[in-house]
């Protein structure tokens, strides 16, 4: 039995970017730990989903447990930082976000768990952090200090394949499955996700979308069912979100893997 460590900026991250190689590591009887950095204060919510006095870092929690559970996870962590929000916001300055945390500090927590469990494999995200997000991009500098601090050697940075992705909607348009109008589109000047030619792991994940789509069902207070992701026709979504994509230095050029515990 192998453990696979994954590192998120914020509850509901676990579900878009790795949620099919967790259900697919506890399937074949490997240990999965979540470790997330924030409990995604800054996060929106609809007016009234809260109950009186309930705050939604208080939900975003239980949230993020609750999809654990529906992963098979074995352990969830928040190292306790806060929200940054999106980059350029004011709430980057705040002195207790994770965009201001020292590296080093930040590093050191997440070694402490990835030593105390023998971690055989972290997940991370790309240097962009998928899109430029702070917390996001904190991650990828943060989760690499902390696999060389406690010696864990696989890391995989999670991402998007940029190309897939818009093969993908435009596939989904065309075939009606999707109108033009909910075809996400990125801010201008943001770039998503990675080129294809740079990504050198793709995971069939095609056996867990089910599971990975009930995950994010269990946060309700970001990702509400009339949502592109959860909105989608089950073949559509099978398509956009039956493979994971990750980069893993001193490998490819092109993808040379397919499973992120191979050999373990």
């Amino acid at each position: 039995m192998a453990t696979l460590v994954t590192f998120h900026a914020h509850p509901d991250d676990e579900c878009l970017r790795t949620a099919g190689v967790m259900a697919k590591a506890v399937a074949e009887g490997h240990r999965v730990v979540l470790v997330v950095a924030t409990r995604g204060e800054v996060g929106e919510v609809p007016e009234g989903f809260l109950a009186e006095g309930e705050q939604l870092w208080e939900r975003r929690v239980q949230e993020s447990r609750a999809a654990a559970e529906i992963l098979g996870v074995a352990r969830v962590e928040f190292l306790g930082y806060r929200d940054s929000g999106m980059m350029g916001e004011s709430t980057n300055d705040d002195p207790e976000c994770f965009w201001q945390a020292d590296v080093e500090k930040a590093a050191e927590q997440l070694a402490a768990i990835l030593r105390d469990e023998s971690a055989d494999v972290l997940t991370v995200y790309d240097d962009n952090g998928d899109y430029g997000h702070p917390d996001h991009i904190q991650v990828h500098r943060v989760g690499l200090r902390a696999a060389e601090l406690a010696g864990t050697a696989r890391v995989f940075q999670a991402t998007f394949n940029r190309e897939f992705m818009q093969r993908g909607f435009e596939s989904a348009v065309e075939q009606g499955l999707m109108p033009p109008e909910a075809a996400p589109k990125p801010p201008e000047n943001v770039e998503f996700g990675k080129p294809e030619a740079e990504i050198t792991a793709a995971v069939d994940v095609s056996k867990y979308v089910g599971v990975k789509r009930a995950a994010m069902r269990a946060h309700p207070s970001q990702i509400s069912e009339d949502m592109f992701m959860l909105a989608m026709p089950d073949d559509a979504f099978a398509f956009a979100f039956g493979t994971e994509w990750f980069i893993r230095a001193g490998q490819g050029p092109g993808i040379t893997e397919t499973d992120l515990l191979a050999g373990l």
